[in-house]
């Protein structure tokens, strides 16, 4: 049975200084953040990628650090995650194919438009909600899933480091954003498989009537108390609780429980 990981990633309030949005209907706009670090080719920056209206202005010609990368969003061909924290290097290097790795952010609510995965954003006004009668979104912001891999692969810095130039492990993280830093740095990455996604619709770990309150997807089924800034830290789950995490995304928001 697989396990699953979820990491905080995406754009937030200190890099580079704002959340992507989410809207009433659930979607949202994924805004990675900035790129730090040198690396050896140009990379696209915000106003490349159609998301400059998603960032402060002062950051709308920084370069902007992919990663994850979502085949079909934002311009990219693959799945691929690099990480150069050992926090997080450890259990990521340990998922084994079939297991999941689930990528949550931040987002700030937006009562206006709807959003779609590759930025998109259409201000038609305001946007119904998921047609539930409840709004599942906090009131100024909050933690949401966004994203999946179905992992393929999973290794240390390390071990892609020992790789030979023209192995396949070297050409299947080519294009992750730690690859292409000049040197590498990352701890661990992680391939997923072709059924990975980028999702169309936010899924809230936090509750409505918070966004610093975690709902039952963290503190039921997760190894995390949800107390303190649990929306910072890595998120684990077991079997039993990779398959309930999984029905509810699936599931839809009609039948989430209150």
């Amino acid at each position: 049975m697989p396990r699953a990981v979820a990491i905080n990633v995406a754009a937030n309030t200190n890099l580079p200084g704002s959340r992507g949005p989410v809207f009433p209907d659930g979607s949202f706009v994924y805004v990675p953040i900035p790129e730090r670090e040198p690396t050896a080719e140009p990379v696209a920056t915000y106003r490349d990628l159609g998301l400059a209206d998603h960032v402060p202005a002062e950051a709308r010609e920084l370069p902007v650090h992919l990663d994850p990368e979502f085949a079909g969003s934002l311009g990219r061909e693959s799945y691929t995650y690099g990480d150069p924290h050992g926090v997080k290097a450890g259990p990521l290097s340990r998922l084994e194919p079939g297991d999941f790795l689930l990528f949550y952010a931040t987002l700030s609510r937006v009562e206006n438009g709807s959003g779609g995965a590759n930025g998109e954003v259409s201000a038609s006004g305001e946007v119904e909600a998921t047609g539930t009668g409840r709004d599942w979104l906090p009131p100024e912001w909050g933690a949401f899933l966004v994203g999946e891999f179905e992992v393929a692969a999973a290794v240390t810095g390390d071990e892609y480091r020992a790789a030979a130039p023209d192995a396949g492990l070297r050409e299947r993280f080519a294009s992750n954003a730690h690859a292409r830093r000049d040197p590498f740095d990352a701890a661990a990455l992680v391939g997923g498989t072709d059924r990975s996604r980028l999702y169309e619709r936010a899924v809230p770990l936090s509750t409505p009537e918070a966004g610093a309150d975690a709902n039952r997807l963290v503190t039921e089924l997760s190894n995390d108390s949800g107390k303190g800034p649990w929306w910072r830290r890595v998120l684990r789950y077991d079997e039993a609780a990779t398959r309930s995490l999984r029905e509810h995304v699936e599931t839809d928001p009609a039948e989430w429980p209150v």
